[in-house]
């Protein structure tokens, strides 16, 4: 038995997974960081941790467990005891326990766990399709330090010829602002004029496009034939998400591409990111998703994951 593809699946939608007997992975959702040394820009993550005080059962993997392999739960409950007495015997052997795509768990010298959480997947399902990117660093201060020796180069003198043309520049200005002032009065009497006889020609095109119509008599000799069309809505709360895509386009041959495959491919939207999502299927009993997702893992994409929303 693949515990460790369980748990997996159940960190994306729970924060703490429980294994009875052993202790419980837990998460916990961090923000967007930034890493100023190497300007590397990180999105929200969930962050794993293991506590090996939580050994007490919940029922949750073993319900999951059941669920997915159509067994009964003692059963289930049974599977994970086993499993959890050849872990224990592995680490007293001193042994590391190597948990795919969730991290590794070993004994110190002291006899105490530990553990080392693995990068590889991002649990947190409102980051899907985002990842981790470096940008140039911006080197504002060598712009200025520049500046400044050019200015030390090439100093700024006002010679007599510039002081002449400065007066002739204030002499102008002068008489700008008395022509404005004389004609200011004269503008706006213009403007009035210009504002009434636009709003009056406006109503009066008002008026001629309302009789036209009043008038007017629509007559069909030959109407179409009502088509009914027979259209199967998709429905359901769990989605199988194949993938999200920035560019609009892309999700639209994607969505070309896997019903070409038989898969009932649609776009349902936009997530908060504004990534375009698109979708296997959409199914309404959890289990019957649950059942297709692993298929889809197996058979067609390894990335896929299951998103639980109204639509």
């Amino acid at each position: 038995m693949q515990l460790e593809t369980y748990i997996s699946d159940l960190l994306y939608r729970y924060e703490c997974v429980t294994i009875p007997e052993f202790g419980a992975f837990l998460t916990q959702r961090v923000s967007a960081s930034i890493t100023e040394n190497t300007n590397t820009f990180y999105p929200p993550k969930k962050v794993l941790s293991f506590n090996e005080q939580i050994q007490k059962s919940d029922g949750l993997l073993a319900h999951y467990i059941a669920d997915v392999e159509k067994i009964p739960f003692e059963i289930a409950s049974n599977k994970i005891r086993k499993r959890v007495k050849l872990l224990k015997s592995y680490l007293t052997q001193g042994q590391t326990l190597n948990f795919s795509n969730i991290g590794e768990i070993s004994l110190n010298i002291e006899g105490n766990i530990l553990f080392e959480p693995s990068y590889h997947l991002n649990y947190l399902t409102d980051s899907f399709g985002l990842s981790q990117f470096v940008s140039p660093k911006v080197n504002r201060e060598i712009y200025k330090k520049e500046g400044e020796k050019i200015e030390k180069v090439v100093p700024i003198t006002v010679t007599p010829e510039r002081q002449k043309a400065r007066l002739y520049l204030k002499y102008a200005a002068v008489a700008l602002i008395a022509l404005t002032l004389g004609g200011f009065g004269m503008s706006n009497y213009y403007v009035n004029q210009i504002e009434i006889h636009n709003r009056i020609a406006q109503e009066e095109a008002n008026q001629q496009l309302e009789n036209r119509i009043q008038e007017a008599t629509f007559i069909i000799d030959n109407p179409l034939p009502t088509i009914t069309l027979n259209v199967t809505k998709q429905v359901g709360k769990y989605h199988i998400i194949a993938g999200a895509f920035r560019i609009e386009e892309n999700s639209t041959k994607i969505i070309d591409q896997l019903k070409n495959l038989g898969y009932n491919a649609r776009y349902i939207g936009e997530n908060k990111y504004g990534l375009h999502e698109v979708v296997y299927s959409s199914y309404e009993d959890r289990l019957e998703a649950l059942q297709a997702l692993r298929k889809i893992r197996k058979e067609h994409n390894s990335e896929a994951w299951l998103l639980v929303k109204e639509l």
